[in-house]
């Protein structure tokens, strides 16, 4: 069974920053893209980046400039480095990914990290 679990996430400052990590573990065969995903209260699910293993990223208009992604294909594990946070940013940040384990592809997420940017 695939697992993906996020760290990182925190209460910060508007201005700061904070660096969330996804690692995934279990039978896995090989990992295509991998994304994170925002959701605040009352909001649907929202993409913040994704990035394919040859390291091609897509951002949000919300967050370019302020946030890179980035991945450990060795380590199985993403990345995404915030920088300048603002309190419109504060939600759980979702890690996803799209790869194949010996049950075929799949695409799981992690648990949630929560992120509070105050004002």
């Amino acid at each position: 069974q695939v697992q993906l679990v996020e760290s990182g996430g925190g209460l910060v400052q508007a201005g700061g920053s904070l660096r969330l990590s996804c690692a995934a573990s279990g039978t896995i065969l090989r990992i295509n893209a991998m994304g994170w995903y925002r959701q605040a209260p009352g909001k649907q699910r929202e993409l913040v980046a994704t990035i394919t293993n040859g390291g091609s990223a897509n951002y949000a208009d919300s967050v370019k400039g302020r946030f890179t992604i980035s991945r450990d294909n060795a380590k199985n594990t993403v990345y995404l480095q915030m920088n300048s946070l603002k309190p419109e940013d504060t939600a759980v940040y979702y890690c996803n990914a799209d790869l194949y384990s010996w049950r075929g592809r799949v695409s799981p997420w992690g648990q949630g990290t929560q992120v509070t940017v105050s004002s």
